[in-house]
């Protein structure tokens, strides 16, 4: 599969600018790709600002053979991008960022959970933890590609989030959903307020039912 890269670079934009917006990204923290050809992906160049992308802000690099060209150097976590792209067939889009309430918990020891409500059951059914490592490491690249085979959004402990899908409308909802639950578990804990999880016999049916949509894959529990 194929897609038109002038088009990709604009949905990146939008992406970019949306996160900023919505406050799922921050100054020159993070970088965004997105996937042109069964060897290529399209991702921000270095030092690019989230919420400020221009169609001269993005570098063409094969995933396969480890090359780029533009005018512009691609985002040093090259690696992370590359390992999903290398791992997964289905992701089409991947978004890297450190939102507050995403990050706090990569900060902590506390669980994210899925069983809260029906997007969390949905977008959080798989996620998967690699332990802190230098950005744009090659050990950081592998970690993720470990983990991209299991999972759609990976925490990187003291770091942030790398997730994938395989629309810009879904990975974008991905992290939204993320960044909600984050901050509905620490505001939770703040006050004091118990979480009530839904019984597992009913994700069960949502998820296997298509109540929400279609199940994208994952590892079966």
């Amino acid at each position: 599969m194929e897609f038109n890269q002038s088009e990709i670079a604009q949905q990146l934009i939008d992406t970019g600018k949306y996160m900023l917006a919505n406050q799922l990204a921050w100054g020159t923290s993070g970088n965004l790709s997105a996937r042109v050809d069964g060897e290529h992906m399209l991702i921000t160049a270095s030092g690019t600002e989230m919420g400020n992308l221009q169609m001269d802000d993005f570098s063409l690099c094969n995933f396969v053979e480890g090359t780029w060209q533009g005018s512009r150097k691609p985002s040093k976590e090259v690696p992370m991008h590359t390992a999903i792209y290398q791992t997964r067939e289905d992701a089409n889009v991947v978004l890297h960022s450190s939102p507050f309430y995403t990050t706090l918990i990569a900060s902590s020891q506390e669980p994210i959970v899925s069983e809260l409500f029906i997007e969390t059951m949905y977008f959080l059914e798989d996620v998967a933890y690699v332990d802190y490592y230098h950005p744009g490491t090659s050990e950081l690249g592998d970690a993720v590609k470990e983990q991209a085979e299991i999972a759609h959004v990976i925490i990187l402990r003291n770091h942030g989030v790398i997730l994938f899908d395989d629309s810009f409308a879904d990975a974008s909802m991905r992290l939204e959903t993320l960044e909600m639950a984050c901050r509905m578990i620490v505001t939770a804990k703040s006050a004091d307020i118990p979480l009530t999880k839904i019984p597992d016999n009913v994700v069960r049916d949502f998820l296997e039912g298509a109540r929400y949509k279609p199940r994208k894959r994952v590892k079966r529990k």
